[in-house]
């Protein structure tokens, strides 16, 4: 047990907390029984803050970091607030003291990258080889295909799901815990009728990773949540921590609930922080129950505190949020309110169509920036990546440049695929998607050969010898020979990491030439993953790391404009959640949009789809604008082809809520700037982000 930090300190680090924060920073320090505690953080409330001085103050009076289990929805969350910690610590001290060692937790990280530890350690116990390896989303749904066409479900005579979607059925049963008849019946209806095969196609898939010793990203939360419920396990594993933290509560899904609860079924020692006004991630499976009922989970009252203070937007943004979420059916109530006093309300904008909206918008955001508004402190958001197209037009045309968030990511880009493809084979041999895609990047091996190869691999004692000892085509005979001398390098024990992936990217670049056109931008791309490999201490710890929180994305794909220093930001909702600008549009506020025509099957539905606008309220500082188009242009649907369709603004926005918005009304097009045409080139890059949006 660590030495308390009892020093006086010259100045108190929690002093700027206000008193909601300061209590949940002191909530039963020193008590031999430390109650759950469930703090409902509104939106830009200090939650973050809050949640690092609660570490900070429990390692002050004496709680050991080695048993302070931190969990969060990305690792950099997790490094900031150990980060921030170690600072509030380092002020605890006596000015003139010699300076402490920064704080590090061992045990901060998001749910699946603890999850991969701590399956790793207890692999003996729990029926996993230890050398498993991890298949990120792509490598899922290739051994969901494979396996789907190895039982014959890629010849029946009606259309059966594809290997997406039948990942996505499994994903949803495994994660909300719920009867694969109710998942589709609720989120999957169109494959009812094939449920029986399904249950034969899951299990079949759940065969293959256990042969091949891999598992996939909800394997991580299945098998701790297994290990927390069993009489043995569970309060072994639990006993571990002294603290349980949970970051974003109201994004967890019921399997990650069922962690917390099996590891502490008294909930000693939990402090979990969210606000169940922004759960807006069901169709990942988290469910905004699990905020709702935390007050009855465990065999002990749960504390309850609320964030209202809001340190981001205006008083006048802040009311009409409230408003809109006040009529939300189920909630822990709160009224954000703030010291930032201001006359400007939100606008609602009432515009004719979505070439309107966008020259509207451009307008708007040239205003702001002329008003001394970088264009980087402005933000267009939007319900579907989609919604985007006219405006980028529009911003190409009046050379407005802007990033759009959503591009391909990291993992997504073959070039990756392939280099991690070559690391994983090596380290798991039995993984056949890993050699499958491996030995079709040399020149002249096919699908057959590839087979061939991993059946050979897969019945050695040796997987290297097997590799060496394997005929492959003649034309294939001088690029074999160079890979299996890799491969032999590869499985060499006692090569030190990441000689490894210097070796895979020293054999891989001249195969990176031949097969694409835009080698050099894809190079740089490998060498970024280098530099990441560097990070690391094994290439075991690398290869899970790189798969549960990989780089948003790949350098020639996604990021900001090379020539620009400043930058409008596009971005869906949904990626736009824990951001803030000082400006903000809404495009597209009207039924349809928000709520999606997509998701108003169900009351719940429609709840998430309130909860969604009220984060994209809530994301302005200074500046909020809801645009309104009364028609659309709906491009070859089925029934009635191309046409124009009328719509009604948002059914969130009540009457009885216009008081809180500033009400305009765009008539006519805008005549100030010269509309030139645009370049077909253009046209054509637009159209197909459009198109392919949804990959």
């Amino acid at each position: 047990m660590p030495a308390v930090l009892d020093q006086p300190a010259l100045e108190d680090p929690f002093a700027g907390l206000n008193a909601e924060q300061r209590a949940a920073v002191e909530h039963d320090i020193g008590a031999a029984n430390v109650r759950p505690l469930l703090v409902v953080a509104g939106a830009g409330s200090g939650k973050t803050n809050t949640l690092a001085h609660r570490v900070a103050r429990l390692i002050q009076s004496g709680a050991d970091p080695q048993r302070i289990l931190l969990l969060t929805f990305s690792r950099r969350a997790a490094g900031e607030m150990t980060q921030r910690a170690s600072g509030v610590l380092h002020r605890l001290l006596r000015r003139g003291a010699s300076a402490h060692s920064p704080v590090t937790l061992p045990w901060a990280g998001t749910f699946h990258a603890i999850g991969a530890r701590l399956l790793r350690e207890y692999s003996g116990r729990i029926g996993l080889d230890e050398s498993f390896t991890i298949h990120d989303r792509g490598d899922s749904e290739d051994l969901m295909g494979l396996v789907r066409h190895e039982i014959g479900l890629s010849q029946t005579e009606k259309r059966f799901p594809l290997k997406g979607t039948c990942l996505s059925i499994y994903s949803r049963v495994v994660n909300s815990r719920d009867p694969l008849e109710q998942v589709l019946q609720s989120t999957f209806p169109w494959c009812s009728e094939w449920e029986g095969q399904l249950k034969t196609l899951f299990g079949a898939y759940v065969d293959a990773k256990q042969e091949q010793n891999v598992l996939d990203y909800d394997d991580l939360l299945l098998f701790w949540a297994e290990m927390a419920a069993d009489p043995e396990l569970g309060p072994e594993v639990g006993a571990r921590f002294d603290h349980v933290l949970v970051d974003e509560y109201q994004d967890t899904n019921r399997l990650q609930a069922a962690i917390i609860t099996g590891m502490k079924p008294g909930g000693e020692g939990v402090m979990v922080v969210g606000d169940d006004a922004q759960s807006i991630y069901g169709f990942r499976g988290a469910t905004v129950r699990n905020i709702l009922d935390f007050p009855k989970q465990f065999t002990q009252p749960v504390h309850l505190i609320t964030l209202e203070r809001n340190y981001r937007s205006t008083q006048p943004i802040l009311d009409a949020s409230n408003a809109l979420i006040a009529a939300a059916l189920e909630r822990h109530a709160k009224t954000l309110w703030t010291d930032k006093a201001s006359s400007i309300k939100p606008q609602l904008v009432l515009i004719p169509d979505e070439a309107e909206q966008a020259r509207w918008v451009c307008n708007r955001i040239l205003e702001h920036r002329e008003a001394g508004i970088a264009l980087k402190s402005q933000a267009v958001l939007f319900r579907a990546a989609s919604h985007s197209a006219a405006l980028e037009l529009e911003l190409m045309r009046r050379n407005i440049p802007f990033v759009k968030f959503g591009g391909l990511k990291f993992l997504e880009a073959a070039h990756i695929k392939d280099v991690l493809a070559v690391l994983r084979f090596a380290q798991n041999p039995t993984g056949r998607m890993a050699g499958f895609r491996v030995a079709q990047l040399i020149p002249g091996i096919g699908p057959a050969t590839a087979t061939r190869l991993l059946d050979a691999v897969g019945e050695a004692a040796d997987p290297a010898a097997a590799v060496e000892a394997f005929v492959p085509p003649a034309k294939s005979s001088i690029d074999w020979a160079a890979f299996s001398a890799l491969y032999r390098r590869l499985r060499t024990p006692g090569l030190r990491w990441p000689a490894d992936i210097e070796l895979v990217k020293q054999w891989y670049l001249p195969h990176l030439e031949r097969m694409h056109d835009d080698a050099q931008v894809r190079a740089a791309d490998v060498e970024q993953l280098a530099a990441l490999a560097g990070g690391h201490a094994t290439r075991e710890s690398f290869l899970a790391e790189i798969t549960l929180d990989p780089p948003e994305a790949t350098s020639d794909r996604a990021g900001p404009p090379l020539l620009d220093e400043d930058y409008v930001i596009l971005s869906t909702i949904h990626s736009s959640k824990g951001q803030e600008w000082k400006s903000v549009h809404v495009l597209n506020v009207v039924d349809g949009c928000i709520p999606s025509d997509m998701s108003t099957g169900n009351q719940d539905d429609i709840e998430e789809e309130r909860r969604l606008l009220y984060v994209a309220m809530t994301r302005a500082r200074e500046h909020l604008q809801l645009v309104v188009p009364n028609r659309f242009f709906i491009k070859q649907q089925a029934q009635m082809g191309d046409r124009h369709v009328y719509a009604a603004r948002t059914r969130f926005i009540t009457p009885a809520m216009l008081g809180h918005f500033e009400e305009h009304t765009w008539l006519s097009a805008d005549t100030r700037h010269e509309r030139k045409p645009v370049p077909e080139s253009v046209r054509m890059l637009v159209r197909e982000r459009a198109r392919n949006a949804w990959k």
